[in-house]
């Protein structure tokens, strides 16, 4: 029995992956957008090491108490650590971008694939489907799937997800056509390779670029919306420590106790930039014209 071994990376792979990689971190954003991924990261995985008290015990601090040595972010309305549950936050704020994203990521690609790579009637029909949800808002669906399925965070971020899918179709199907023209897709074909081959060999590894970039920059979309839901109700209930439904809880206190809902919507506002910075630096990592300048 003879052992399958891996080819070697080639040099000129380890050179483009050096290439992208220059690119990449050459932007001042990029760099600040991966700490700050890298930072969320670290804290939502060591968030039982970092925060001081449980996210939901209350009555550790005053109720409303401003912030302090001992709450460094204050309290909320229930006397509990507001650091604490913003802390708690960073893994849910990571499994509603991860999931979410997931799940319209997944439907998107495979229907812009088919739909590209078939034609014909099934093309005019996915895609004239997708033009239909083209035309209402990602708000508007994700409100609309919420209301079907029930208020809660797990319905969130699959309503997040179901309503980024027309995005991601569209932004793959694109791709796909682009693919189809080239010379050496026309090769493939004429040298009788089999539908599976031409779609996950050739047409596929081709189109994750854009893909890629579109997912990062959704992430922030997935984790501003599923936010949004949370805020009016409709995503995570209390007492989850989810910054949007922190922002809604203290929206009442706003004037009297402002760190409730500053902390938290700045832990949005910081997550989104990361995320958006790291996207605009795939993105000229990923442009040939870049990568060889």
């Amino acid at each position: 029995m003879t052992q399958q071994l891996t080819p070697p990376i080639s040099s000129s792979q380890i050179r483009d992956r050096r290439q992208f990689l220059r690119v990449l971190f050459r932007s001042p954003g990029a760099k600040l957008g991966a700490l700050i991924l890298l930072v969320l990261i670290l804290v939502a995985i060591f968030a039982p090491l970092i925060a001081p008290f449980d996210p939901a015990q209350m009555g550790v601090g005053k109720n409303l108490q401003p912030p302090n040595a001992q709450h460094w972010f204050g309290t909320d309305e229930f006397g509990r650590d507001l650091f604490s549950r913003v802390v708690y936050g960073s893994r849910l704020t990571l499994m509603i971008g991860i999931i979410a994203v997931g799940i319209s990521m997944t439907a998107g690609v495979v229907i812009g694939l088919v739909a590209g790579y078939a034609g014909g009637w099934l093309e005019t029909v996915l895609m004239r489907a997708m033009d239909v949800l083209f035309s209402f808002t990602e708000t508007l669906i994700a409100l609309a799937a919420v209301a079907v399925l029930g208020p809660s965070l797990k319905n969130a971020m699959i309503a997040v997800g179901i309503s980024s899918i027309p995005f991601y179709a569209r932004v793959t199907y694109g791709a796909v056509l682009v693919e189809k023209n080239k010379e050496y897709f026309k090769a493939a074909q004429s040298l009788g390779a089999k539908h599976f081959r031409l779609i996950f060999r050739h047409i596929l590894p081709n189109v994750l670029s854009p893909i890629i970039v579109v997912a990062t920059v959704g992430v922030s979309v997935a984790v501003l919306s599923a936010s949004a839901l949370s805020f009016l109700g409709l995503g995570a209930q209390p007492p989850s420590p989810e910054w949007g439904a922190i922002l809604a809880a203290g929206r009442d206190y706003f004037k009297r106790a402002p760190w409730v809902t500053t902390f938290p919507g700045l832990a949005i506002a910081i997550t989104v930039l990361g995320f958006n910075l790291l996207g605009d630096g795939l993105r000229e990592a990923f442009d040939p014209q870049q990568r060889h300048s």
